[in-house]
């Protein structure tokens, strides 16, 4: 299985419920394997996943289909 991570910053302020249940819908998503805030950088949501099974663009969208300004770092 091939893993890949990709870094999602997200504009908005979010409280812990909603990075909760942010974090929960993108475990949702076939080939999501663990969606994590970064630790005292709350704006910052690091997902690894199966790049066979999605692609950054759909993670993006996902945090994006909350109403959320985001975009991915590093690609």
């Amino acid at each position: 299985m091939n893993v890949s991570d990709i870094l999602i910053h997200i504009n908005n302020t979010l409280n812990a419920e909603q990075r909760e249940e942010l974090q929960e819908s993108m475990r949702n998503i076939d080939g999501v394997i663990a969606p994590r805030f970064t630790a005292n950088k709350d704006h910052l949501l690091l997902v690894a996943f199966n790049p066979d099974k999605t692609s950054t663009s759909a993670l993006l969208s996902k945090v994006q289909s909350y109403g959320y300004h985001a975009q991915l770092v590093g690609v």
